[in-house]
């Protein structure tokens, strides 16, 4: 797909990097685990950074002495904000951040800080929907598996049709002013936001589906990692 035009809009990337992620490890971060000579969070960055982007807004805890210290292709363009204690109240924190520095209808991606994989072409995939579309969207793919409802004990409680259901997968784009207001309005109704789309949904806002691929890992175990690493090899045309 050719590269979108903005029309002047920019774009901002959001990656909340301030969770503890304790089904990775209960002492170490996977963002700062490294896959050739980098932490996975400056393969995310220095991937995100293939766009003409505006800026990055990195929302970290308040302990985090790792990631102003890290060398990321576009140093300039990196900022920082404290993040909160859900996943929702970091990307928050960045928009509030952001509503200072950039225009409303701006567009904002939020990526997933242990998704070091998305591919460029991906990547401007959702910005050119986004733009031409003039909508919100999200990566995701087609569920391929079989899918199973499973009750007590394990038991197989029914087959899922998986005709029309996709993963979802980040980033997740909007405009700046769409995005804030979708999920200060959901968490005001103490709706639980599982990533932005749902915010979005809960508003009745058309969000719209760019089918992404399946090598965008989100790292949550520590055998992801190294499959992480295999991925990202093959995409820089290495061997493993």
């Amino acid at each position: 797909m050719q590269k979108p035009s903005l029309n002047n809009r920019k774009i901002w990337a959001i990656v909340p990097a301030a969770g503890a992620g304790s089904r990775f490890s209960k002492t170490e971060l996977k963002q700062y685990q490294r896959i050739q000579d980098l932490t996975v969070l400056e393969h995310t960055v220095n991937r995100l950074n293939q766009l003409p982007l505006a800026g990055c807004i990195l929302a970290i805890s308040e302990q985090d002495d790792v990631a102003r210290q890290l060398n990321f292709e576009k140093n300039d363009n990196i900022h920082f904000c404290l993040g909160g204690r859900e996943r929702v109240d970091s990307v928050l924190n960045a928009l509030i951040y952001l509503s200072d520095i950039a225009a409303p209808d701006d567009i904002v991606l939020v990526h997933d800080a242990a998704r070091p994989c998305v591919t460029v072409e991906c990547l401007n995939d959702l910005v050119y929907t986004v733009t031409h579309l003039a909508t919100s969207a999200i990566l995701a793919i087609p569920v391929r598996d079989t899918l199973k409802r499973v009750v007590q004990q394990q038991e197989i409680q029914q087959t899922v049709s998986r005709e029309y259901l996709w993963q979802a997968q980040t980033p997740q784009a909007s405009s700046l002013s769409q995005l804030k207001n979708a999920i200060e309005t959901a968490l005001k109704n103490d709706v639980v936001i599982t990533d932005e789309a749902s915010a979005l949904e809960f508003m009745g806002e058309i969000v719209q589906v760019v089918q992404g691929r399946s090598d965008n890992l989100k790292i949550t175990y520590p055998d992801d990692l190294e499959l992480a690493r295999l991925i990202l090899n093959a995409q820089h045309g290495k061997t493993a």
